[in-house]
Parts: C-alpha cells; structure tokens; sequence
C-alpha cells in the first residue's frame, strides 16, 4: 500500500493556517477524505464516514473566519472519532455486531463537544475491538484494523483505528481512550503520541466510567505540541461528572516550553519487576530513557520498582465494566453476536460474587499504596510503553516473550499501573526495531502532573526528533 502522506501539517499548523484565513476549513476536509479514499480499504482504520456532516461542520467554520470571529484553537481540523464515543448524526457501534446498525447518536460527548466547539471536524468513526477489550482490534462487525508501518502487524487496542488513521496520516488528530493502555500501547505501536491524563481531566461522565478501570478520554497525535492543545480544549470540570477536576490552573500548550523540570527525581524500570520484556525493545527503550534523563537534567534513581502486579490487579477485576455495556435482552440472546472473548469474559463471571469483587478492590488497594510510596521517592517513572513490538494484525499477541510463557496480557503489562492508580502518562516514540516497528517510551508522573508529562516529552521530541508518519519497509 502506498499511504498518502506527503509533507502533512500538524493539527496545530492545519488549524493556525485556517485561523489565519490561509486556508479553507473544507479545502482542508477534501484533502484529508481523499487520503482516507486511498488508504483506508487496506487499513479498516475507519468504520463509518459521514461527507455531509463533515462538510456542513468545515463550512461552518469558513463561515466564522468569513464574518471575522476566530473559530476555535482546532479550526478546521479533521478529527476521527473512536467508535466508543458518541459524536453526533454517526453510529456509536461499541465494535460490536450488537450495536452497529443502531440509531446515530443524538448529541456528541462531553469531550467530542469540546472538539468541535473549538472548531475541530469529525469527520467519521474510528474502528476499536468489541467494548474495547482487546490489545489489538478485530471485531465481528467490522474485521481487522491493520497497522501502517506493516499491514501484517496490529496498531494495537482499542484506540487502534484511531492509532493507524493518524500514522497513516489520514487525519491529524484521532479521539483515544484508555482504560489498560488503549491510547498509549497503540501509539508504541505505530510511533505516535498518546498522552492517558489525569482521571478526571476530561470528563467523561455515565456508568461506564464508573467501573473497575476508570478509563480516560484522550487523543492520538503525531507531535507534543498537538496534543498539548488537545488537552488545553478537552480539560475542565463538568457537573455531569462528579469526579472531573477543577481546572489545572496552566496552559498546556506553555508548559511544554517553558515548565522547569530539571532537577526532578527519574527512575527507571525495564520491566516493573515482573514483566517479561522483548530484549530489542528492552535496549531501544533503555538508550531513549538515558537521553530523556540527560536532557532533561533529570536526577537518576536508582532504587527498585517494587509493585503489586498491576496485570493481575486489572485483571482481578473481572468483566464489570463489560456489564456495563450490555443492554436488557442482549445477555444471554445475542451471545453469538459477541466476539470469542467478549463471551467468555461475561460467562466467566456472570455469576461473580460480591466477596469475590470485594477481593479485587484489596489488591487495588494494595497497588494504589505501592503507587504512592514509589511517588512519594520519585517524580517520574520511566518504562517502555509495551513488552513487544506490533504482533500479527489479527492476534494473537505472543505466548512466549524472552523465553517467558505468559499470558496475552503481558505484551502490554506497563500502562495497566496509570489506569489504576490515575496518575498521568504518556507514550512517545522511543525508536525502531531492526524489523521497522515503532516501540514507545512511556512516561509516567505524579498525580495530577499532566504538565510534567507533557514537558517531557516535548523535551525528548525535541532531542530526538521521530518521524511523523509510518514508514512501511518495502
């Protein structure tokens, strides 16, 4: 496949030119539908497409250029829209045969209204597994999303249509979440920025955010800078979501020039003192730790990382928020509808206890406490962003990583930690295997320090600078 990318401008350039009256919001639209018409068959990054709506909403925002008003820090920018989000007049399928030829959703979310406010355009929804509960994406409903760097490899789950459509460069900017991992493993996968914020950063408010892994809202991008903005838009509180924080009281988009983090404790973990880690990712992560830290002016710690294993805490949890998604009459009716692991996932625990439950709030409880004491040493931990490099498209990830039999789980075991304890993340490109695949460096800070996040890896891009977009090996 040849991907259409050409010398693409970032979210931030793209809407500063419309801003600016440089360029037209629906010159900007055709341009990105025509990428996604030549692109998008090999990679099922998109599952649904609306031209009209797309062009009503870039018209729009010509229109307040034309009158003079600024259209928003987004102007003009054509964003996808992972397909567990509702945006409005598109199909909220959950990547699931159950839902996918429902109504349209009525009205966006919370943070797909902030976005389109800011004069964002979505233009379409992004494929993601069925409820997103897979580390790669591969639904009954839609088939399987493909990685642009190799199409035999997976950009990773369940962020992971939006992960492909941004490396491809169809889009700039694509809507994430991230509940184990689902913005951050997809944006090691195909060497993209994927910031997990603060729990409570982005609003998100229903029953679905209220289950075991308090999933965040977010966004893939190809630059720090643009997800810096993106943050800037989707922050703040919101009534309808009792947990959302107040606001931060800085502007990202500063912070990632100008915060001073030198000085600030760092450690290390190649694998969190129970992960099986790929050695080549293990090494190409290693060397993008110590040039974050020496340019940084980072002080090294070296003490042990000493965890309540965070895989296993997740996993303990069961399938709650997996009930969460089921309507009345689907469970056991449409069971055939269901993906293999959907279905057994719900068997397993269809008929869980409530002591049983109670047993996994203990372990969190246990890893929230181990969390805080390695927080209360240190301001920043570093660790590659998953175990293995992309694993075949349609799964499964590898039985064996380093001579270690493990489970599925364990080629994404780093980024389960920030989803539980709600500390921010972020996932940059650390470099590529001797086979052309991307591995991420992630790095995790202290609570409610989603600006020392940020700062960082704007310092690391910086340093060393990575390509924006998939370059397949031929």
């Amino acid at each position: 496949m040849a991907l259409v990318t050409g010398d693409l401008p970032t979210a931030v350039e793209v809407a500063e030119s419309v801003r600016r009256g440089e360029r037209r919001a629906v010159d900007v639209l055709a341009d990105a539908l025509a990428r996604i018409d030549a692109g998008n068959e090999a990679l099922k990054a998109f599952v649904a497409i609306d031209r009209d709506l797309a062009e009503q909403a870039a018209a729009a925002v010509d229109a307040t250029v034309a009158r003079g008003d600024d259209p928003g820090p987004l102007a003009g920018v054509p964003i996808g829209v992972k397909d567990l989000e509702d945006a409005a007049g598109l199909v909220t399928s959950r990547g699931s045969l159950l839902y996918r030829d429902g109504p349209p959703a009525p009205a966006d979310s919370i943070h797909v209204s902030r976005l389109r406010a800011a004069g964002a355009v979505p233009l379409g929804k992004t494929a993601a597994p069925e409820f997103g509960t897979l580390h790669f994406t591969k639904t009954k409903a839609f088939g399987i999303t493909r990685n642009p760097w190799d199409l035999e490899r997976t950009p990773g789950g369940s962020s992971g249509g939006s992960a492909a459509a941004v490396a491809a460069g169809l889009v700039p900017l694509s809507t994430a979440s991230d509940g184990g991992g689902s913005t951050r493993s997809p944006a090691g996968f195909t060497g993209l920025v994927g910031l997990k914020a603060s729990y409570g950063r982005i609003p998100s408010p229903g029953p679905g955010n209220r289950g075991s892994l308090t999933a965040v809202l977010g966004a893939l991008t190809t630059t720090v800078r643009d997800s810096a903005r993106h943050l800037d838009v989707a922050a703040g509180p919101d009534d309808r979501d009792r947990t959302s924080l107040p606001p931060a009281g800085v502007t990202y988009e500063d912070a990632i020039e100008r915060l001073d983090v030198a000085g600030l404790r760092a450690r290390w973990s190649p694998d969190l003192g129970f992960a099986a880690v790929e050695p080549e990712v293990r090494e190409l992560v290693g060397l993008a730790a110590e040039a974050l830290v020496a340019a940084a002016g980072l002080v090294v710690d070296d003490g042990p990382v000493v965890l309540t294993d965070p895989v296993r805490t997740w996993l303990s949890a069961g399938a709650v928020d997996l009930w969460l998604e089921l309507e009345p009459g689907m469970w056991p009716d449409r069971a055939d509808d269901l993906t293999a692991y959907s279905r057994l996932s719900l068997d397993a625990t269809a008929d869980k206890t409530v002591p049983a439950y109670a047993r996994s709030l203990v372990h969190r409880s246990r890893l929230e406490a181990d969390v805080a004491a390695l927080f209360a040493e240190v301001d920043v931990l570093l660790t590659p962003t998953t175990a293995v490099a992309a694993f075949p498209a349609g799964g499964p990830s590898p039985p064996v990583i380093d001579g270690v039999e493990v489970s599925g789980a364990m080629s994404v075991p780093f980024a389960m930690l920030a989803n539980l304890c709600w500390n921010p993340s972020i996932s940059v490109p650390a470099g590529l295997t001797s086979a052309g695949l991307p591995v991420g460096l992630l790095i995790t800070t202290r609570r409610h320090r989603d600006d020392v996040a940020l700062r960082l890896a704007r310092v690391f891009e910086r340093t060393r600078p990575w390509p924006r977009f998939a370059s397949p090996r031929s």
